[in-house]
């Protein structure tokens, strides 16, 4: 390992380049999801076949080596990550590094498997979990869905309020869907003491016949609308992720903004994302990428040589994305051909 490695990474920390602390892993457990969202995948979506997906056994040892060079948090993500069978286990395996050397295990979720898993996400350490929801009018959630029933996710975030887990809500902000439904989200929210975050969309993957351009909603634009009929302040909060956030005079609940196209957040960027199949993609909107499945599938490999190789990973951390939508020539610039659903929301 060269000197300029071996300077980022003393005291077990993962320094990038750009002198970012690297505290943050999303873990994609699946590609596989039981709905087809509009914007996120085609109605005919190609899924991994089961060899091409980690094992639990070889999730956990890739998390376990990442919290041994610094990393603090760990959020669970697909796909939607409770279609995978035997997902608890991989919980219950994390679980003893909360008493020791990992802050948080959390987890990203459509909600629609809640009911099922509530309870068991806190017994094995979980606190808070996103849940992702674009409307809260049925007919338009199976329209933006494809195949979803709204009345699941509602079961399943109120399974979640009863198993004392904390729940923010991220919704996709898209422009003829669901931007007349922005009032009643945020007033839903207060209502039920959900922090809540819009999110513009991102040119990731084939979505077949679909155009993300005729979708796109400026976050500027909604904050300045919202800002009309809500007393909006700016704070420092933050939760390890990218999201901008604002208090709502008068209720106890968070605004997040996450903005990777009106406003590029990358110079504070402390993550790194890991798909289901085991590859490391250091950047959500860049193709540099690592393949640790090699690594761990190889009779003749050490834990050193994977702890070696996380470290050299990060030092191959891009400065930011390239993602851009050009109005002007109704193109999408800097799309990148891999899924959400794969990378890991």
């Amino acid at each position: 390992m060269n000197k300029l490695v071996n300077k980022l990474h003393k005291n077990n920390t993962l320094v990038d380049p750009f002198n970012r602390h690297i505290t943050y892993l999303r873990l994609s457990v699946t590609d596989r999801c039981d709905l087809r969202c509009t914007y996120c995948m085609p109605e005919k979506m190609s899924f991994l076949n089961k060899k091409e997906v980690l094992t639990f056994e070889e999730m956990y040892k890739i998390c376990s080596s990442f919290i041994k060079v610094g990393i603090k948090k760990i959020r669970i993500t697909g796909g939607e990550p409770l279609v995978r069978k035997g997902i608890m286990n991989l919980f219950e395996m994390l679980n003893p590094h909360l008493s020791n050397d990992l802050d948080e295990l959390t987890l990203t979720t459509n909600g629609t498997q809640l009911y099922k898993y509530a309870s068991q996400l806190f017994t094995h350490g979980v606190r808070r979990i996103n849940v992702s929801l674009d409307t809260l009018d049925p007919k338009k959630f199976k329209l933006i869905t494809r195949i979803g029933n709204l009345e699941d996710v509602l079961t399943g975030i109120e399974a979640a309020k009863d198993a004392n887990l904390k729940v923010k809500i991220n919704c996709v902000a898209l422009k003829n869907i669901n931007e007349n439904e922005i009032d009643k989200f945020i007033n839903w929210c207060i209502k039920n003491n959900f922090d809540l975050t819009f999110i513009e969309t991102m040119p990731m993957g084939d979505i077949g016949n679909e155009n993300r351009l005729n979708h796109f909603l400026s976050l500027d634009d909604l904050k300045k609308d919202i800002t009309q009929r809500y007393n909006l302040e700016d704070i420092s909060f933050s939760t390890g992720g990218p999201a901008r956030y604002s208090k709502i005079s008068g209720s106890d609940i968070k605004l997040g903004f996450i903005t990777p196209l009106s406003h590029n957040f990358c110079s504070s960027c402390n993550r790194v994302r890991i798909d289901a199949t085991g590859v490391m993609h250091q950047c959500l909107g860049q193709s540099n990428s690592f393949d640790f499945r090699k690594i761990l599938r190889d009779p003749l490999s050490t834990k050193n040589d994977l702890l070696e190789n996380i470290k050299n990973s990060i030092n191959q951390k891009p400065e930011k994305h390239s993602f851009a939508y050009d109005f002007s020539k109704e193109n999408i610039k800097g799309q990148i051909n891999r899924h959400m659903s794969l990378t890991g929301g």
